[in-house]
């Protein structure tokens, strides 16, 4: 149980790490950091299409990622 729990945290890590790099920037360099938030503040754009479907899957593997990491501090413990 516990190699198998290792072995899908590793495979999980890779695949978030997958996720984050094939994600498009969010903001230009210092002046994205201070308008960036107004836009999405106020500008209520919605990301659209494979940003949107990458976004997805990073939320829910990052999530898997907590989960199978506490399992196995339980085990573990």
């Amino acid at each position: 149980m516990y190699g198998t729990l290792v072995t899908l945290l590793i495979i999980d890590a890779i695949i978030m790490i997958v996720l984050v790099l094939l994600q498009s920037g969010k903001s230009a360099g210092l002046s994205g950091a201070i308008s960036g938030g107004a836009e999405q503040l106020f500008g209520k754009q919605k990301a659209r299409g494979i940003d949107a479907v990458l976004h997805r899957a990073t939320i829910v593997v990052g999530i898997l990622f907590f989960v199978i990491t506490f399992a196995l501090g339980y085990i573990v413990q």
